[in-house]
């Protein structure tokens, strides 16, 4: 009996990008990873562990669905979003994005040399298994090169190795690791990053307990109190990149905040900026904070703190300037998700396309048309 390989290609006809997501968790299959991890780390420390099988937070219906839209898992039983065609099918075709940003995500070493390995073998394997040919032949999906920040000069080598990529749309880094990322001991990835002209994401993890974001007054009680935590972890990059010089050392590094929320930094741009008039005789940096914030930050959409008077949220946006620092986020397959088509009517109707998808275009230096798609969801 003769099999016919149908092959996929892209449409010749294009369209205009109107959805950028910038959030999208694509998981390994089990036994998926492992292959792509370089020795001796693999055997030496990998192998005694379940790679790809390790779920480390907790959400309402945990126990079930591990905090992923029930939807999202394939019928073959392995995780959710592990199946390129399923999210296409969700995430592209039903609920309209465009282009896709991959931000995928494993349990970190303790151990810089492993975690920089770990993170070669994420890299690896989203080429193989989302980025090509057969998996990506929509040319929707984006994915990231993660860097170990801890490793500065391997993460700087590893950037150097795979930018240029037609699919790789950004960097991806933790934001826990001590100090804060305004110290020079990270410049070797900051350089690499403005060389090759991609932005640097970080999105929160779980990390390690002494890595996790702390309070002044020690460990939080709560997983709640812990999430509400980001904020000021975020908060802390933001400062220590501001006051330390970092933009002034490179001037055209471009930083994405992923589910760090966002309100946050409009009362922290009026502080920050309060502070910058009163001590601008003892402060290097050349420009107000808030400056600083508007040209070099994004921050993504989800989560979205929805007040009950949405009046409230609408003069929000309007204080901080959204249209110049927000970038839709979906949260796919996680059961926060977003979709675009309700997103995108609680946002100021002058900044809907800046945050849907232009600012995404800018941020990513991605293509303003995509392969046209039949039957394809739009969300403009």
């Amino acid at each position: 009996m003769s099999v016919t390989v149908t092959q996929r290609k892209p449409a010749a006809e294009r369209i205009a990008v109107r959805c950028v997501d910038s959030d999208v968790h694509p998981a390994p299959r089990r036994g998926e990873l492992i292959q792509y991890i370089p020795e001796p780390w693999r055997t030496k420390y990998f192998l005694s562990r379940n790679v790809g099988e390790q779920i480390y937070y907790d959400a309402p219906d945990y126990a079930h669905t591990f905090a992923m839209r029930v939807d999202a898992f394939p019928p073959d039983g392995e995780f959710a979003c592990s199946d390129p065609d399923l999210a296409f099918q969700q995430l592209i075709m039903q609920a309209g994005a465009d282009i896709a940003i991959l931000e995928p995500a494993a349990y970190p070493a303790r151990i810089g040399g492993a975690n920089h390995a770990l993170n070669v073998a994420l890299n690896e394997w989203q080429l193989n298994h989302w980025l090509d040919s057969h998996n990506n032949w929509h040319e929707r999906w984006r994915g990231s090169i993660c860097v170990a920040i801890e490793e500065p000069h391997a993460a700087a080598a590893e950037i150097e190795r795979l930018a240029g990529h037609p699919f790789l749309g950004q960097l991806l880094i933790k934001a826990e690791p001590r100090p804060a990322w305004g110290d020079p001991k990270y410049d070797p990835i900051w350089a690499a990053a403005t060389k090759a002209d991609m932005p640097v994401s970080c999105h929160l993890s779980r990390s390690h307990h002494e890595e996790l974001p702390m309070p002044p007054v020690g460990m939080p009680s709560y997983n709640h109190d812990f999430m509400v935590t980001y904020s000021l972890l975020a908060a802390n990059q933001v400062m220590s990149m501001i006051f330390d010089g970092l933009f002034d050392r490179f001037p055209t590094l471009r930083i994405v905040f992923v589910e760090h929320a966002f309100t946050w930094i409009l009362p922290l741009m009026w502080r920050m900026d309060k502070i910058y008039e009163a001590r601008k005789p003892w402060l290097d940096i050349k420009r107000k904070p808030s400056d600083y914030v508007k040209d070099h930050i994004k921050f993504t959409t989800q989560p979205l703190d929805y007040p009950e008077d949405k009046t409230e949220l609408t003069r929000a946006f309007e204080w901080m300037e959204c249209e110049k620092i927000l970038l839709f986020s979906s949260d796919y397959p996680h059961w926060t998700f977003d979709d675009p088509r309700w997103l995108v009517k609680h946002l100021p109707e002058h900044a809907r396309e800046a945050v849907m998808f232009r600012n995404g275009i800018e941020t990513y230096r991605l293509p303003t048309t995509v392969p046209a798609l039949e039957g394809q969801v739009r969300v403009f």
